[in-house]
């Protein structure tokens, strides 16, 4: 490709960006006027409130200040609080926070920790005089005081009317709690009763605060996509009625669920009081006769965003478009089947490096035709380069005139000058799946290539203003240009000599250091996508090589 392609290349991108946020950005927020439903009884009708005041203590604190119902799992293990009931305590047994691997990632917290972020479920009442449990309630276990895959947990509290509440925790062999929750009236009165499920989150975790990821809460509501970000939450807040779906709260590579029960109508909220809540309540009420019971099933999903999990939850469990957890963008389709053929590769070969450079030629092999074609363009191009230059020299003061004895030369010699476009514009929408893929996918995270790129995913660690790393010294991060970056400057400019040189000895200059821009802009991007870029460029320049060959162009 020649740099005026790239350059093209890259308006083009910056353009696709611009139209992106334009014409693809989310739909604004809907709130849905509460009166309108039927089953919403009157002004007394459930609210929650997640305003609690406490004074923040230390997390082994938090943990040891309440008595607590252990879980593990292959995946995660973690502590329920029997005061409220919430799972507060959660860690990915098989993540680690760096490479090192020695503190596991420790998602969800108790509420009187600082990053305190924690799952509630219950019920609500819009009967008057009754007793429910709230975040102060002490729960008892009955049975099993161990909660595995094999053996639930039950935990019981009665109330000062008669009233028994149940909560039956099962837990799989993945991320997925069930909570059955029960409410046996022994009394000789009828009360109605609303399940609820509640996230909350006391601060905003650092995020990469980037437009190709979203990091917030996010629900699906009847089969439609809601994202809103932290700072947009605490300005509006969002709520919707809704007959199916699921809400929670994102990170990057983590989240949080709660999928309320099938066939059952309910009202999601998404807002910000001294704290972060996703929640959603049942619009319908459960009629509890006298000397009956009701029950009511959350599932609350706390999950390492693996696409296979995600997916396979979201297929087993029935939760629709569940798999938009993992913020696979606008081209969706495109993206994830692009993930799909990177993670085929990885399968064969055990490292994604390689996977990436498989798939690299696997896209020049696909389309070679159109390539070649462009290449060979470019070729008889750069023959009829001497001519084009007479020409603007004998027609320097007739613009009119030169463009047309230039067409006619195109015409002649059956040259089209925009064919030399044509790869960079097949190449965009991979340039940004690969992109994207090495940004959103937990699979990427702290996979090695050979030598010193431990994690794909992050920027190359070397730096050549260290001599990469020969000389004892720590660079800042706006010098960190590490020798993929380097490597990836360099064919670029090999490339570019490749290429018919422009007439014009201002844009001479400014070809000569786009090479050296690039390596710089593209020094912090993920080692992975320099790598992608580098190998293309290899390739590039040896299907260029052997096409002149053929045409008798010299290559020097």
């Amino acid at each position: 490709m020649d740099t005026k392609n790239v350059i093209a290349a890259i308006s083009l991108s910056a353009a696709v960006i611009i139209l992106y946020g334009l014409f693809f950005a989310p739909p604004p927020k809907e709130i849905n006027n509460l009166n309108q439903e039927k089953t919403i009884l009157n002004s007394e009708a459930p609210k929650l409130d997640s305003s609690d005041k406490f004074i923040e203590i230390s997390r082994e604190e938090a943990i040891t200040e309440s008595e607590r119902v252990k879980f593990e799992n292959k995946n995660i293990k973690g502590s329920i609080s029997l005061l409220g009931g919430t799972i507060d305590d959660l860690v990915f047994k098989n993540y680690t926070e760096t490479l090192d691997g020695k503190n596991k990632i420790t998602l969800l917290h108790p509420k009187k920790f600082g990053q305190g972020y924690y799952v509630e479920t219950g019920w609500v009442s819009s009967s008057k005089n009754i007793d429910l449990p709230s975040s102060q309630t002490v729960w008892k276990v009955e049975g099993n005081d161990k909660l595995s895959p094999n053996q639930p947990v039950t935990l019981s509290w009665s109330n000062k009317q008669g009233i028994n509440f149940k909560k039956k925790i099962k837990i799989d062999e993945k991320f997925l709690f069930s909570i059955d929750q029960t409410v046996i009236n022994k009394t000789d009165k009828s009360y109605d009763f609303y399940s609820y499920g509640q996230i909350i989150r006391n601060k905003a975790p650092e995020i990469t605060n980037f437009y190709i990821l979203h990091e917030g809460l996010i629900g699906v509501f009847d089969e439609q996509l809601v994202e809103e970000d932290y700072e947009d939450i605490k300005e509006k807040e969002f709520s919707k009625n809704a007959n199916s779906g699921w809400l929670g709260i994102t990170d990057k590579y983590w989240i949080t669920t709660l999928i309320p029960e099938d066939n059952k109508s309910f009202r999601a909220d998404f807002d910000f009081k001294d704290k972060f809540r996703a929640n959603f309540i049942e619009t319908k009420p459960l009629e509890l006769i006298p000397n009956a019971t009701v029950s009511s099933n959350v599932r609350v999903i706390v999950a390492a965003k693996e696409v296979d999990v995600i997916d396979g939850y979201a297929e087993s469990s029935k939760i629709a478009k569940f798999d938009l957890a993992i913020d696979w963008g606008w081209f969706y389709f495109f993206t994830k089947n692009f993930f799909f053929a990177i993670d085929y590769f990885f399968k064969l070969t055990g490292n994604f490096g390689i996977a990436i450079i498989l798939i690299t030629i696997c896209i020049r092999i696909l389309f070679f035709p159109l390539a070649n074609y462009s290449f060979r363009s470019m070729a008889k191009m750069k023959v009829l380069q001497p001519e084009m230059t007479r020409l603007k020299e004998l027609h320097k003061d007739d613009k009119m005139k030169l463009q047309q004895e230039m067409m006619a030369l195109y015409k002649k010699e059956k040259v089209n000058p925009v064919s030399g476009c044509l790869p960079i514009f097949i190449q965009i929408p991979f340039f940004f799946a690969i992109y994207k893929v090495l940004f959103v996918t937990l699979e990427m995270r702290h996979q090695p290539f050979y030598g010193w790129i431990e994690d794909l995913s992050e920027r190359d660690p070397t730096s050549i203003f260290n001599l990469f790393g020969l000389i004892p010294w720590d660079p800042p991060s706006f010098l960190i240009i590490g020798v993929w970056p380097c490597l990836m400057g360099l064919t670029m400019y090999l490339q570019q000599k490749l290429n018919p040189t422009p007439p014009d000895p201002i844009q001479q200059k400014i070809f000569m250091f786009f090479p050296l821009f690039l390596t710089i802009i593209l020094a912090p991007f993920p080692s992975g996508l320099v790598i992608y870029w580098t190998i293309n460029n290899v390739l590039t320049m040896a299907q260029q090589v052997v096409i002149m060959k053929q045409t008798k162009v010299k290559t020097t």
